[in-house]
């Protein structure tokens, strides 16, 4: 029976980047956070004398061959298990592609974990192995083996558990417009020569981002309730705290939280801007937390305390869309919530 697997969306809670490195990488840190959002990867296997993969999606813009992500992640997989079948994967996409919300990126994950339920099979050393596997094909996979709020290092491969935030009301918007990650590398590389960004220099400025996300994110938990949830983290479906107990707003993490790629994306795309503008809502009750673009882009997000709030923002862009305040782009809202880890594998099997 074919196995169907949530493909959860994820947001960047802050993005620094270092100057392009020597092996044509940057370092980086961020906070990788999940989303209730995801794709369904729905995958078939049984053992084969050889091993054969057919991949097929509801989106003509997702790659079928070898090139893609959940492909790649099955591939790897069987080799290490030691296993050789026919899988087929299909992958209906519900995320926005090229989107800066690592959809390709769990689709691997979630290819990989329905393959593992179909041959009823585990890698030996799950976790590690898992993480080997992940780190090859992509530098934000790995974060999708790990779910909820995330700290992501190095070229964003290096992931760590922090303690999950209480879930949040969010919205995505989603303009109908692609933003090259390759591009945006490239723009940021020029900047760093303009401003004189060195290795050295890089270096200490993400060593001293890393400390402050992992002072700020271990705040996160209301005392009192550290030993709430799996791994220190709070059960998911609990009530919202009310506003001055949000971790957002007592740890005062959103007040110096950024996405370095906001500096050289919106110069490119100055509708962006607009949009991260009307999201924060300033100077209105219903402001937001925090708002930012996600990855390279191109969604960008708005964390909300309430739904009221979450709902005024997607009301605000409506006007702006009606108003054709973003240059004849459309921008498609979707109102969401953040996701725990422990309920992100809990909700993770469809069947």
């Amino acid at each position: 029976m074919p196995t169907a697997v949530r493909s959860h969306a994820k947001i960047n809670l802050g993005l620094g980047i270092g100057a392009p490195r020597r092996d044509g990488f940057h370092a980086l840190t961020t906070v990788y956070q999940t989303l209730k959002l995801y794709d369904v990867v729905t995958v078939t296997a049984k053992p084969a004398p050889t091993t054969s993969i057919k991949l097929t999606s509801n989106d003509s813009r997702v790659p079928s061959d070898n090139s893609n992500t959940a492909w790649k992640m099955v591939e790897l997989g069987l080799k290490m298990l030691r296993q050789k079948a026919e899988v087929e994967i299909h992958i209906e996409k519900r995320l926005p592609v090229q989107g800066g919300m690592g959809a390709g990126s769990a689709n691997g994950v979630a290819a990989l974990v329905g393959l593992e339920t179909e041959l009823d099979a585990r890698l030996q050393d799950l976790m590690t192995q898992r993480l080997a596997i992940a780190a090859q094909v992509g530098s934000d996979v790995p974060l999708f083996l790990i779910g909820g709020t995330v700290l992501g290092l190095d070229r964003g491969q290096e992931v760590y558990p922090l303690p999950d935030i209480e879930p949040v009301w969010c919205v995505i918007a989603a303009p109908e417009l692609g933003v090259s990650t390759a591009q945006a590398f490239g723009d940021w590389d020029a900047l760093c020569v303009t401003e004189r960004l060195t290795a050295a220099a890089s270096k200490v400025k993400l060593n001293e981002l890393s400390r402050a996300y992992a002072s700020a994110f271990a705040g996160a938990i209301p005392r009192g309730r550290e030993g709430t949830g799996s791994s220190g983290v709070l059960p998911y479906g609990e009530n919202l705290a009310g506003p001055q107990e949000s971790a957002l707003v007592r740890t005062g993490i959103s007040s110096w939280i950024q996405n370095d790629f906001e500096r050289v994306v919106f110069p490119q795309h100055p509708s962006l801007a607009e949009i991260k503008r009307l999201l924060l809502g300033f100077g209105t009750p219903e402001a937001a937390l925090h708002a930012s673009l996600s990855g390279s882009g191109s969604a960008l997000y708005g964390l909300y305390l309430t739904r009221g709030d979450a709902e005024a923002a997607q009301a605000r862009l409506a006007q702006a869309v009606l108003k054709d305040r973003f240059e004849g782009v459309k921008v498609q809202t979707t109102l969401t919530r953040t996701l725990p880890r422990q309920a992100y594998w809990q909700e993770m099997l469809l069947h």
